[in-house]
């Protein structure tokens, strides 16, 4: 189970089994006992014509509810679709940048492509992804390390930061974390000139969540 399944290309949390392989009959009793997922992620901001958005036209905070299902002509891609799945993603903006946010994702559903799909609908599409995102876009006076940065940012820049189930044999709780790889986190300091450490971006969380802890 991952936190926007299946995807290959991003980082972090997940369920299985050593070896890659996990039984059927465990599969099938783990899916839906995913209780909670979070995700953080970089959105870069692009409006339909290609003219990209300054940052804070992205609320702080709100939910996407929208069913997702297959393209309805290219059918290697999964879309915002009427005849599709019922889908529910919150999130909730971590920083800003110029032309880029930090964001937190919360999901109610694990549908394929999920954290994806809904961010592109919104015209907030992730960095790096070659399938949903659009032209990339460089901020105005950025460095050369963070131009070469961005142009070489070959997956998208999605990770699963925390993964909340209970175990579908002993019924107990199970807690995975996992801190953002140094790839994100080159990116994200980058973005930020050096604003935030890599403790202080690891320890950005959930609002709820932060407070409950």
């Amino acid at each position: 189970v991952n936190a926007d399944s299946p995807d290959k290309s991003r980082s972090g949390t997940g369920a299985g089994a050593a070896g890659g392989t996990i039984k059927p009959s465990f599969s099938a009793r783990l899916k839906p006992l995913l209780v909670e997922c979070e995700s953080a992620w970089i959105g870069s901001r692009m409006v339909r014509l290609g003219a990209w958005v300054a940052s804070w036209d992205l609320a702080a905070g709100g939910s996407v509810d929208a069913p997702i299902g297959r393209h309805p002509t290219q059918r290697t891609k999964m879309a915002v679709n009427h005849a599709g799945k019922p889908a529910v993603t919150h999130y909730r903006v971590l920083a800003r940048f110029e032309k880029f946010t930090f964001i937190a994702c919360r999901l109610e559903t694990g549908r394929t492509h999920q954290i994806r799909v809904h961010m592109a609908h919104v015209k907030h599409p992730l960095t790096g992804d070659p399938v949903y995102s659009g032209r990339l876009a460089t901020p105005a006076g950025a460095s050369t390390e963070l131009q070469q940065m961005l142009r070489s940012f070959k997956r998208q820049a999605l990770h699963a930061s925390r993964l909340l189930l209970n175990h579908p044999i002993t019924g107990v709780r199970i807690e995975l974390q996992s801190d953002l790889p140094d790839d994100l986190v080159k990116l994200l300091r980058l973005l930020g000139d050096g604003k935030y450490t890599a403790a202080e971006l690891n320890q950005m969380a959930w609002p709820e969540v932060a407070e409950s802890q």
